[in-house]
């Protein structure tokens, strides 16, 4: 890394940074969660660097959704890219709100903004003709046969616990907001954005951009947007302090170090979880991948309250080139 660069973190917030395990979600329990967030992040956050941060919303759309599928008799349902923009505005509310207040007490500069984002896929990509992404609550079998039939819904058995609903998942081309991003960073921002991997839209022939019924993974769209930011470091939060090779059996190994290629030979192995830690595993590759391969570029995946460390490299799994 070249002397006398600022640099520049986007830092991805996992679900369990908003919303734990078992817990019902509601406002005061996210609020909790997220406050311990801010507490162990204010070091990261004051460490002078430019700074986004990125988050989910999986259960909050869920839970959108089913309020607005149970009120469909008296108001109008809403769309997913509507749920998906929803979420973004009142969790980078609630993000932006506890940052700010751990900031202030802190002593440290606490100007904060979200923006709820746009990211751009193809409407060719292969994810639209086979829907794998579950969303919102689980149906009965004629239920299930209801919702195809009356909402040309794709719905799918899901581990013997019902149908649910399923909606492509594709990869994001680009960011729609990340110039505005980037100048908010210039002018000393700490930016909020892609919130549950943004809203996505496609382009169409007039070039006006369209919402879609899709869900596109935090982890990639934040990849996504470190690229076209030119990020220094993607940090991946998540519920593990490693990342491990033969996660949860008695051969379980924390990886400390990886590189592309390695993570590469790793992913094809399938010692990652589907839905869990591969998606993050591609995400590092992406972004590694497509930065400037003249500057020093790093991912780290640890837990929220190792970030610091794991950036000084006490701990925590370090992907590079």
């Amino acid at each position: 890394m070249a002397k006398n660069r600022t640099r520049t973190f986007v830092i991805a917030l996992g679900g369990n940074c908003i919303l734990r395990a078992k817990e019902r979600g509601t406002v005061e329990e996210q609020y909790r969660n997220l406050r311990r967030t801010a507490e162990e992040l204010v070091g990261l956050l004051s460490s002078g660097s430019r700074i986004v941060i990125t988050h989910g919303n999986g259960p909050q759309v869920g839970n959108l959704l089913l309020a607005s599928e149970m009120a469909e008799a008296m108001v109008p349902p809403l769309p997913l890219d509507i749920c998906g923009a929803a979420t973004e505005g009142f969790i980078g509310y609630m993000i932006q709100n506890t940052l700010a207040n751990a900031l202030r007490q802190a002593g440290g500069p606490y100007k904060i903004t979200t923006v709820v984002s746009q990211v751009v896929v193809d409407a060719n990509d292969p994810a639209f003709e086979n829907p794998s992404k579950p969303i919102g609550r689980f149906y009965s079998e004629s239920e299930a046969e209801r919702l195809r039939r009356e909402k040309g819904w794709h719905i799918i058995e899901d581990s013997a616990r019902g149908y649910r609903r399923v909606v492509a998942s594709p990869l994001p081309v680009s960011i729609q907001q990340a110039r505005i991003i980037k100048s908010m960073l210039d002018a000393g921002e700490i930016v909020v954005a892609v919130g549950g991997g943004g809203i996505p839209v496609v382009r169409e022939k007039n070039r006006n951009l369209r919402g879609v019924e899709a869900v596109v993974d935090k982890d990639y769209a934040s990849a996504r947007l470190a690229i076209e930011i030119d990020a220094d470091v993607l940090f991946i939060l998540t519920a593990v302090e490693y990342v491990y090779r033969d996660f949860a059996t008695p051969q379980q190994k924390a990886l400390p170090d990886l590189t592309v290629a390695e993570a590469k030979r790793l992913l094809a192995e399938g010692h990652f979880g589907r839905g869990s830690m591969e998606p993050k595993i591609g995400a590092a590759i992406m972004f590694l991948e497509e930065t400037d391969p003249a500057w020093e570029r790093d991912v780290i995946i640890t837990v929220p309250e190792t970030a610091l460390g794991a950036l000084e490299g006490r701990t925590g799994t370090r992907v590079t080139r």
